[in-house]
């Protein structure tokens, strides 16, 4: 899911252009479902097209109540069709013909009493709207879809800073997987020692705990001067103490609107260098940037490799759960906010 193109839709051309802008990349075989407040996109929902009627029924009412649990105004589905249903759909509900497989959430949508702003069938390069009656507008073979660069929606987002989607989602999953392994700090992640919880005491445990956080501060100043060739020694030191949750969740707290872009390059590198075993926390804080930047289909890819990296890690768990919830980006803003000044009060506020 993700927030506002800040751009003005006037057609399905428009539409579909800012389709893989809103989830990330182009998709393919999924159901799309986008919910507006007034004129303003609000939330982005991507699935996998569901196959069987009772997977269909299912996936759309689970669809319609994040529409009203975020208090949508209307909304807009867009179905890319599965490759093997393609062959048998030859024509619309839009023409009195043959039902669509997108009806179920159009109908629940109308039910529940928000606005069904349009709705569209995608086959291959072609598409169809199903509330136009128009044949001269909407022929029943489809109309042909617009190149990516050909859109003016295209046109305006990349001016306005957002990155092209993703040819797909195996090219997302690849824009974060592991690079070939870092020798030197391999060698660094040697020289540290873990937390030993049942030995230290609370002063000495609260004495690393802060050093995690004093090392992550660092972190931050040195990648914002010295980018990728940020000392590995410190890297270490951050991955190991990355371990410990009070730090961990110091680091999720550390983004401002001013820096969050630079920390979440930050993140999104250190994802892809981190050795086994040091994944996992790095991938749900960059989970939960990426979250809150809009991008949910990364995020989500970010929690695969936390998962990956350690299955009983808790907060890739929660985090799983939470993103499917459909809780809205600006909501981790607002925790952010709040939990952070608490989690700094407890590693700074006294001497060891």
């Amino acid at each position: 899911m993700t927030t506002s193109t800040a751009t003005v839709l006037t057609s399905p051309h428009d539409l579909l252009a800012a389709v893989p802008f809103l989830i990330g990349y182009h998709p393919r075989n999924s159901l799309v479902v986008i919910s507006l407040k007034g004129a303003a996109i609000g939330m982005a929902m991507r699935v996998d097209f569901p196959l069987g009627a009772d997977e269909i029924l299912a996936c759309s009412q689970q669809l319609v109540s994040h529409l009203v649990r975020e208090g949508a105004q209307a909304a807009i589905v867009v179905g890319y069709l599965p490759e093997q249903s393609r062959a048998q759909i030859t024509s619309f509900n839009a023409h009195g013909l043959e039902p669509s497989l997108i009806d179920p959430v159009m109908k629940l949508i109308v039910e529940v009493g928000i606005e069904l702003a349009e709705a569209i069938e995608v086959r291959g390069d072609r598409f169809t709207s199903l509330l136009c009656h128009d044949r001269a507008c909407c022929p029943i073979e489809g109309s042909l879809m617009l190149q990516a660069g050909d859109a003016r929606v295209s046109a305006e987002q990349v001016a306005l800073g957002h990155p092209m989607p993703f040819a797909g989602i195996e090219q997302m999953r690849e824009s974060i997987a592991a690079l070939p392994r870092d020798k030197e700090l391999a060698k660094a992640l040697r020289t540290i020692e873990e937390i030993d919880y049942d030995s230290l005491s609370p002063q000495e445990l609260h004495r690393l705990q802060r050093e995690g956080a004093l090392a992550l501060n660092s972190l931050c100043e040195s990648y914002g001067v010295d980018g990728v060739r940020v000392d590995r020694g410190l890297l270490a030191l951050v991955l190991v103490r990355l371990h410990d949750l009070q730090v961990r969740d110091y680091a999720m707290g550390l983004a401002t609107p001013e820096d969050a872009l630079s920390l979440w390059a930050m993140w999104r590198w250190l994802l892809r260098i981190a050795p086994k075993g040091y994944v996992a926390p790095v991938a749900v804080i960059f989970a939960t940037a990426s979250y809150e930047r809009g991008e949910g289909a990364l995020a989500q890819r970010a929690l695969d490799r936390a998962i990956a990296d350690d299955a009983g890690y808790q907060m890739a768990k929660l985090l799983r759960r939470t993103f499917a919830a459909g809780w809205p980006p600006e909501s981790f803003s607002a925790m952010r906010a709040e939990l952070h000044p608490k989690i700094c009060a407890h590693l700074f506020s006294h001497d060891d």
